[in-house]
């Protein structure tokens, strides 16, 4: 039998929907700060204010940035756990959600304190072997790192930091004796990676590293991403070459404060993947070797527990501390 819709139940209807629109339209903050984990001039902030432009124009909001750098990304994700869940406050972070609790170094608690908005990008991680070596791929370091237990040397931008944790995960997938060097940051790491003060680095990708490869200075060996980088179509992924846990890589995202309107965090995520789709925006991630994602936000947050989970277990097998 047809379905047979009564005037008065389709008027109805329609104010429902018109009357849904409004709100979501009103419930939108005219101004929404937008707070950037890192300092300002890195790769992570010019995508972030990236975005905030996009976004500014398609809400009809102003976005204003404000870089809170310090303790690996966790001063900024704090006062965005602490601001009130109104909608006027954002934050664009990574690492403190997955990795920094489980060294005791979180105020906040990353799954019930944050609400995941949208996946923005991965940053991969690249492995690389430096002059002090004359190793091409990675079965070949480990076979030396085997043979001479210690004399491998693999730097990091620091204790605890994600090429730390892919460092464990892989010397004891591997069973291999692997010396760790951390550094305090990376300029002063690259700086020697070129001197060849050690064997290998891992550090995320971006235009200086992708210049160095580029140049032949520095050659990868294996990247821990989802997939192969299209810049690197030959250098394969850590899960490919039977490290699966030991694949990560940086995954950026927007967040806000718990508690946030349902309302608000599908409005942004919605216009977060359409700033994501513009040609302009994701060619400005593809030229870093930073790979663009979007998606829903309860699928973000299933990945982020994923990855609190992996990133603990590894942090606990290899006794891993903070500074």
């Amino acid at each position: 039998m047809p379905l047979t819709v009564r005037p008065r139940s389709l008027a109805a209807a329609l104010g429902l929907v018109l009357l849904s629109a409004t709100a979501s339209a009103q419930v939108v903050p005219k101004t929404i700060r937008l707070v950037v984990a890192y300092p300002s001039g890195g790769v992570s902030d010019v995508v972030a204010r990236a975005l905030a432009d996009k976004l500014a124009a398609q809400l009809g909001s102003t976005l204003v940035v404000e870089n809170k750098a310090g303790a690996s990304g966790t001063i900024g994700m704090d006062a965005v756990a602490k601001a009130a869940p109104d909608g006027a406050t954002l934050g664009f972070s990574a690492s403190p959600l997955v990795l920094n609790p489980h060294l005791g170094r979180s105020p906040f608690d990353p799954l019930k304190d944050i609400a995941p908005v949208a996946s923005v990008m991965y940053s991969p991680v690249l492995l690389m072997a430096t002059p002090a070596t004359g190793t091409r791929d990675l079965r070949s370091l480990l076979d030396d790192a085997r043979a001479r237990p210690g004399a491998v040397r693999w730097a990091t931008s620091g204790q605890a930091s994600l090429g730390h944790i892919v460092l464990e995960e892989l010397r004891s997938a591997a069973k291999v004796d692997i010396t760790h060097i951390p550094y305090k940051g990376g300029g002063q790491q690259l700086n020697d990676a070129l001197g060849g003060q050690f064997e290998v680095l891992s550090t995320n990708a971006g235009p200086t590293v992708s210049a160095q490869i580029q140049a032949g200075k520095l050659r990868p060996l294996a990247v821990g991403a989802p997939a192969r980088l299209e810049s690197l179509p030959k250098v394969a992924t850590l899960a490919e070459l039977g490290f699966p846990a030991a694949n990560l890589s940086s995954q950026f995202g927007v967040f806000a404060p718990a508690g946030t309107p349902a309302i608000l965090i599908e409005k942004y995520n919605v216009e977060i993947n359409k700033a994501l789709a513009s040609p302009d925006l994701r060619a400005k991630l593809l030229a870093t070797d930073n790979v663009p994602t979007g998606g829903k936000a309860d699928a973000f947050a299933a990945e982020i527990a994923s990855e609190y989970e992996n990133n603990g277990r590894i942090v606990k097998a290899a006794g891993i501390k903070a500074d």
